[in-house]
């Protein structure tokens, strides 16, 4: 239940309330995108627990905090906009997770506190098709065997695109939603047999 800071009353029953203010960073919780990601993230709660995630171009840290949220734990957040990561570092506090959400400013997995963090059991990425398929080779190596990816901020017409970028890397769809004509894909890191 994503609510701006004017919001006083209570979220529904059985629903996590994130205090998310429209701001210079995206990811305030309207765009189909961030829609379609937080409910891949639920769908995933019913059957992981991951240790080590990630929120990679993390804009207002909505991700990184629905994480840090939903299961407890530390979450590494990255964005290459300075904006965003002062903003990420503000939500996170607002929320109450500003301990466990620790956000650096860098591009992909150049800093060496992103890549040292690695591996990642889960990466969440809501960025542009482009940049998602640049990554995809670094992605899978910063990715641990049988992690998750949860990539957006892809139309369902580049779904094609995505996809054959990330089998290559050797990671499979698991799962795919579409929110207004958005699409959030849900990849498993897959080993090679020997």
């Amino acid at each position: 239940f994503i609510h701006g800071s004017h919001f006083g009353g209570e979220a529904p029953p059985g629903h996590l309330a994130l205090r998310m203010d429209a701001g210079l960073a995206f990811g305030a919780g309207s765009h189909g995108s961030t829609r379609g990601c937080l409910l891949a993230l639920d769908r995933l709660a019913k059957r992981i627990t991951p240790a080590r995630p990630l929120d990679l171009g993390c804009g207002s840290g909505i991700l990184a905090i629905a994480m840090a949220r939903t299961w407890g734990i530390a979450v590494m957040a990255a964005d290459m906009d300075t904006d965003a990561v002062t903003t990420a570092r503000e939500n996170a506090a607002r929320n109450g997770v500003g301990d466990l959400v620790r956000v650096m400013e860098c591009e992909g997995f150049a800093a060496p506190e992103v890549a040292g963090g690695a591996p990642f059991d889960l990466v969440c990425a809501n960025i542009l098709l482009g940049p998602l398929v640049a990554l995809a080779p670094t992605l899978a190596r910063h990715l641990a065997p049988d992690g998750r990816a949860v990539l957006s901020g892809v139309l369902v017409e580049q779904e094609a695109e995505l996809l054959m970028a990330y089998r290559t890397a050797a990671l499979l769809p698991m799962e795919r939603l579409v929110v207004e004509g958005w699409l959030t894909v849900v990849l498993r890191r897959v080993e090679a047999a020997a």
